[in-house]
């Protein structure tokens, strides 16, 4: 056994899995322990094996990301474990999350949590943007919540960094409700405001207690968004596709 495989075998050994709390496509969330001192963990087992060239980029670049964000307000990765063909993230656990708490009729709050956990979003997303790296997955589900009220932003596997100017990143990116026009037209060059066009959805969100613009498909998207808020026009918008405004109006 190689050192790499000692290690590896040492950090399953640390946590032990309990009952499932939620599956993807590609991955399992359980909850778990720390079998020295019993704190409470979420093990995200993604499923490596349904790759055919291997580990999938949303992973790498999930535990590349965490590794690198350490703040009070982005979801902490405590470990990192392989296990025959699943890759295993170790994750600070945390009880709730944003979408529970709207969808919930019977949880009151005020205008302050709203505040609150809108400044520590905005804090989190802050320090991700000072590091050069773009979330693009902010929705309310992916802003968990501790029993203490802490909120912290979780899942970067859409995440990507920003550093190059003139580089070309996909347009596919963001659930589609919280999703900026740019994106719906195409655009393959973004920064920081992709982000923050979802944070302005989310925070809508809150303030009505349902999904502020909810599109059925990408098109009818555009057309919820410019019954809202507007179609763009030369003069907001300079750099819009011409016409294509004009065409979603439609």
């Amino acid at each position: 056994m190689d050192v790499a495989e000692r290690e590896n075998l040492e950090a399953m050994r640390r946590w032990t899995k309990e009952a499932k709390i939620g599956e993807g496509t590609f991955a399992v969330v359980y909850r778990g322990r720390q079998v020295s001192t019993g704190r409470p963990v979420a093990i995200k087992k993604i499923k490596v094996g349904q790759f055919k060239d291997g580990l999938d980029m949303t992973a790498i670049r999930e535990v590349k990301f965490l590794q690198e964000l350490k703040h009070p307000n982005v979801i902490e990765l405590l470990d990192v474990y392989s296990n025959k063909s699943n890759l295993n993230l170790v994750l600070e656990f945390l009880s709730s999350d944003l979408e529970l708490i709207i969808k919930d009729r019977n949880h009151v709050f005020k205008p302050a949590d709203i505040k609150s956990w809108m400044a520590m979003t905005c804090r989190g997303l802050e320090f991700c943007h000072r590091n050069w790296i773009l979330h693009r997955d902010l929705k309310p589900n992916n802003l968990l919540l501790a029993a203490n009220g802490e909120l912290k932003i979780a899942d970067f596997g859409l995440a990507r960094d920003f550093t190059d100017p003139g580089a070309k990143m996909t347009c596919q990116v963001i659930t589609r409700w919280y999703r900026p026009p740019e994106l719906l037209f195409g655009c393959r060059a973004y920064g920081t405001g992709v982000d923050m066009w979802s944070v302005g959805c989310i925070f809508a969100e809150l303030m009505l207690r349902v999904p502020y613009m909810a599109g059925e498909t990408d098109l009818d998207q555009l057309k919820v968004m410019f019954r809202a808020l507007g179609s763009p026009t030369e003069e907001t918008w300079p750099v819009c596709p011409a016409g294509m405004a004009l065409r979603c109006n439609h």
